[in-house]
């Protein structure tokens, strides 16, 4: 079903059906309806306004994209990295960089639409995907797309399927979308992690949305890999990401560690209340909850709660419903939502 909605839905959500209980979206810390990070992000857009249009290869230049840029290259442990004006744009520049007939692409299954090209499917399955790397030519270089979080649990954290293959002359691109500024203790996401794949270049981008709240995405990799990305028609020929949007990244990191701290004592006091959690599957520390039983869903809605539920990817596949824990939750939310689930039989 899908509900209609005139604000930013925050604990609650009030839509055309009524109110609801909201455990959805992807508002991990919080920060979208937060006050001070609001005020921070208003106090941003009157000294940079609210859109920049220009290229940022133009003769005019805001330096505070290098800041923020060399800010969150620390804070992931990436050498470099290069923001935009989403993470969908993020992932297809990354995209459309190897397609060229020099890569050979592999996308793992689930792998998000941002990283594919038209043609481009992913693979059913990981066997069939490692069957296939196998046989590769050695006259091209394979690059291996995924999603570091499929809410399955089949790639983050131990991102298994990629420790059985050989990876010493392979580029790995890794979407990180659902963990940058979610996942660890300061949000740096799954560079440092990935990084120990041993892969010949990791490449991680993603959006800056859901963890940083605001409408950006970034790329981080090597220095040269950056430069790469950055020399292409494709980055030239776009607007970048407001700068009033990343300024309020560099300047809000008291608020980020604050409600990343939040975050994970709701997600540890939810995992903890919960009597039966064989309902879902929890990809390690990551705040959501997925499963595939219809009939959950509409217990949680007849018991005034929203969550997470469309056809995923395509709209002939089947029913994912998930749910989500934020910052903003209390601990009589997730009790209330600990009590629903528990009268589901």
């Amino acid at each position: 079903m899908i509900h209609f909605v005139e604000e930013f839905p925050g604990r609650i959500i009030n839509t055309e059906e009524g109110s609801f209980h909201y455990f959805g979206g992807t508002a991990y810390l919080g920060l979208q309806t937060h006050p001070e990070f609001q005020q921070l992000f208003i106090k941003n857009i009157t000294k940079y306004g609210t859109n920049y249009g220009a290229s940022r290869k133009s003769n005019i230049r805001f330096s505070i994209y290098n800041e923020v840029e060399t800010y969150l290259a620390n804070l992931v442990g990436s050498e470099s990295c290069v923001t935009l004006s989403s993470g969908y744009m993020a992932s297809q520049l990354v995209s459309r960089f190897f397609t060229s007939e020099d890569y050979t692409c592999y996308h793992a299954p689930l792998t998000h639409a941002s990283l594919l090209q038209i043609g481009q499917k992913p693979f059913e399955s990981y066997k069939l995907l490692q069957e296939k790397f196998k046989q590769n030519s050695k006259d091209t270089t394979p690059v291996i797309f995924l999603d570091a979080i499929d809410f399955l649990g089949n790639n983050y954290p131990k991102f298994s399927f990629l420790t059985e293959i050989d990876l010493s002359n392979t580029i790995l691109v890794i979407d990180d979308s659902h963990g940058l500024g979610v996942l660890g203790e300061k949000g740096e996401g799954v560079y440092k992690i990935a990084s120990k794949l041993n892969s010949k270049e990791l490449i991680v981008c993603g959006s800056l949305g859901k963890g940083f709240g605001v409408q950006a995405g970034a790329i981080f990799g090597t220095k040269n890999s950056i430069e790469s990305l950055i020399n292409t028609s494709f980055f030239g020929g776009a607007s970048p990401a407001s700068p009033a949007a990343v300024s309020t990244i560099l300047e809000a990191e008291k608020t980020y560690t604050s409600q990343i701290k939040k975050l994970i004592e709701n997600d540890e006091y939810l995992s903890n209340k919960l009597e039966d959690s064989t309902f879902f599957t929890k990809v390690a520390k990551h705040p959501t909850y997925t499963f595939f039983d219809e009939k959950l869903t509409k217990h949680l809605l007849d018991n005034n709660i929203l969550i997470t539920s469309f056809n995923y990817p395509e709209e002939n596949s089947p029913l994912m419903s998930r749910i989500v824990v934020s910052a903003y939750h209390t601990k009589e939310d997730l009790d209330f939502l600990a009590k629903v689930i528990k009268l589901y039989k």
